[in-house]
């Protein structure tokens, strides 16, 4: 019965179909109507079965609690797709700059920057950029191509010129090939102005051979990083600058400068009383004379007395400090000369203070960004060393520097060690040009000076002076082995520290107190040996003894050039250029400009150079001092650096080579 009843209900399926498609095919033939699809169909009802069949409503064949779902309509058809295209969406301005930037920094690079290692550069950020414009947002300048272009505008205050750092004009930009253009070109300015902040507008090389500074070139990656990273472009930018607070100082002497500061100054300072104070014999606190009368009137010091006090002495030393003399306090003849307008120690070019200081904040750049903690700085023009703690002055005294014609040279170096009983090779320059002339006049006037010669078999001719009283370096030397092979040491020729201008040496420097100044080293290098100036001097004798420092406290020592420096008290001081330095860099920034910050290949440095001669002249058969070999190199050679290590015992006088200098 249930299969009949199945059968039925097919059978009745079938023919509800059949004659449903019967009926749209009239339709079709008479109306047109299309045929619908099968899923389009509406299925036979009870009715139509129950006539046709005689079968019973499908309700009857289901349980009562059974409901019937309803057949979903299926989705409409999709609409046929139109002829026309859809329309691209345009790109964004953004968009354009980078399809252009990418276009520019692969073949017109060389357009906006002569530098291939620039060019690498500028071309390697952008690709990592996708091309996406620094300066430029939807196509207009951003905060920091605004930033950027202010900054450029300013540099004068570091004594730079913004008239090499042009800036192209963003509004006149109009279309994506200009606006990609003037993205590079401001890539450019700021690079370039990078570059001289951080290394010089003028290169060292081109105002003397006796110049070196051992950094490292700009990396304009880094520097482009820094630019992509920064939340703040003008303190990014002017983070290349030197932080030094000497450098800072004077970048504000030349805002006073330029503002007419110091001149506004001179006129407000009191009156010079222009009284002329008699020459005479050297007059110290306590003595009476009666030039002491035009002394206090020249210096505006209260009272009619002779006497010399302490009220003069002060108005002296404040006057010698001011005119940059050994400030005493006692009135010589350079200060009698200088009172009376006879003596100008501050030789600097006045006439323009401006440029003066301008080659000074030049300078600086030259210098490494870290100067160490602590550090020596010489400065030359000024006859001083100072040594620095956490920025403080730790320690200062008078130096004695080259002569003009053996300039000591500008370098950065690490010192070392310290030599007590320093044997004085001289150096190659002084054996060839004076020692050697000398001996050809007169055979025994090397022995007279107590200096020795002996020739190596290779030719080589080596003097020297063994170590003593007499000996031209003293009791101590303070070894940071450079190109030029200069040191710090001692002299016997004290009276130089007496005089306002100390340019007598070859080019080293000359401590006024050599066991103070070591001292204060070894108490910041080797503070647990306890070393003082009379421990120093317990070591003379007449062996060398190095005191070695350890490699992680060696003392950074920077060789300067400052004729234009701030003091402690905060005024700006001027020195002589005795080397002629500013003169030509000032040359160089007015004469050369667009090739000046352009290093020049210098000749080999010929002065540490061994004199050779033929072999016999001078002996033969002497040992070998290892400049050959022996793996010291020609500074240690020279100066006794690369030999052995000495340790002393002090009241026997006892050496090992087994250790520092220690005292039982």
């Amino acid at each position: 019965m249930r299969k009949s009843r199945v059968s039925y209900l097919l059978a009745g399926s079938a023919l509800g179909l059949a004659l449903t498609l019967s009926s749209y095919a009239v339709q079709a033939q008479t109306a047109e109507a299309p045929i619908p699809a099968v899923g389009e169909l509406n299925p036979p009802t009870d009715e139509d079965l129950q006539k046709t069949f005689g079968v019973p409503a499908a309700a009857e064949t289901k349980p009562a609690d059974t409901a019937t779902k309803p057949v979903e309509a299926a989705a409409p058809a999709a609409a046929p797709a139109d002829n026309k295209a859809v329309a691209e969406t345009p790109p964004t301005p953004d968009q354009q700059i980078t399809a252009k930037l990418h276009d520019l920094t692969a073949s017109k690079l060389d357009r906006v920057l002569s530098r291939k290692n620039e060019r690498s550069a500028v071309e390697s950020f952008y690709k990592d950029r996708n091309y996406a414009p620094l300066w430029l947002t939807d196509g207009a300048l951003n905060a920091h191509g605004k930033a950027a272009i202010n900054y450029l505008a300013h540099v004068d205050r570091d004594g730079l010129d913004p008239a090499d750092y042009p800036v192209p004009n963003f509004s006149s930009a109009a279309d994506p090939d200009a606006q990609a253009d003037a993205e590079l070109r401001l890539t450019a300015a700021v690079i370039t102005y990078a570059r001289h902040a951080l290394n010089g507008r003028v290169a060292w090389s081109r105002v003397s051979a006796d110049i070196f500074y051992d950094a490292p070139k700009p990396d304009t990656a880094a520097v482009l990083k820094k630019l992509g990273e920064s939340n703040d472009m003008a303190a990014t930018l002017d983070g290349f600058e030197p932080q030094y607070p000497a450098y800072q100082k004077l970048k504000k002497a030349l805002a006073e400068a330029r503002g007419g500061n110091v001149e506004e100054k001179k006129a407000q300072a009191k009156p010079v009383q222009h009284v002329h104070v008699p020459e005479g014999k050297i007059l110290r606190p306590g003595m009476h004379d009666e030039r002491v009368v035009a002394l206090r009137k020249r210096l505006n010091v209260g009272g009619d007395s002779n006497l010399y006090d302490d009220d003069v002495r002060d108005a002296v030393k404040a006057f010698q400090t001011e005119a940059d003399l050994s400030a005493d306090g006692n009135l010589g003849p350079n200060t009698t000369r200088a009172l009376n307008g006879e003596h100008r120690a501050e030789a600097a070019p006045r006439g323009n203070v401006v440029d003066t200081i301008i080659v000074n904040l030049d300078r600086w750049r030259w210098l490494p960004r870290e100067l160490g903690n602590p550090y020596v700085v010489v400065n030359i023009p000024d006859y001083r060393l100072t040594l620095w703690k956490n920025e403080q002055v730790f320690w200062s005294t008078k130096i004695v520097v080259g002569k003009p014609a053996l300039p000591t040279p500008l370098i950065s170096a690490q010192m070392k060690y310290i030599t007590v009983n320093p044997t004085w090779n001289v150096p190659p320059s002084i054996i060839e040009k004076e020692y050697l002339p000398a001996l050809e006049q007169d055979p025994n006037a090397l022995e007279r000076i107590g200096l020795k010669i002996e020739q190596e078999p290779d030719g080589t001719v080596r003097i020297w002076q063994p170590p003593g009283a007499g000996n031209a370096l003293g009791r101590i030397r303070f070894n940071f082995p450079n190109k030029f092979l200069v040191y710090q040491h001692d002299t016997p020729d004290k009276y130089l520290f007496g005089k306002d201008k100390r340019a007598y040496s070859h080019g080293c420097m000359r401590v006024e107190n050599p066991l103070t100044y070591g001292e204060k080293l070894l108490s910041l290098v080797l503070p647990e040996e306890h070393y003082t100036q009379a421990k120093l001097e317990h070591m003379f004798g007449g062996s060398e003894i190095n005191i070695n420092f350890p490699a992680s406290k060696y003392i950074p020592v920077h060789l300067t050039y400052q004729t234009a420096f701030v003091d402690p008290d905060g005024k700006l001081q001027l020195r002589e250029d005795v080397y002629g330095r500013d003169a030509r860099m000032i040359a160089v920034l007015k004469g050369e400009h667009k090739v000046a910050d352009i290093p020049v290949e210098r000749p080999p440095n010929q002065s540490s150079k061994p004199v050779r001669l033929s072999p016999g002249m001078y002996g033969g058969g002497g040992r070998d001092y290892g400049y050959s070999g022996g793996g010291g190199n020609f500074f240690d050679w020279m100066f006794g650096g690369g030999g052995r290590r000495y340790y002393y015992d002090a009241p026997r006088g006892r050496r090992t080579d087994n250790g520092r200098v220690t005292f039982r």
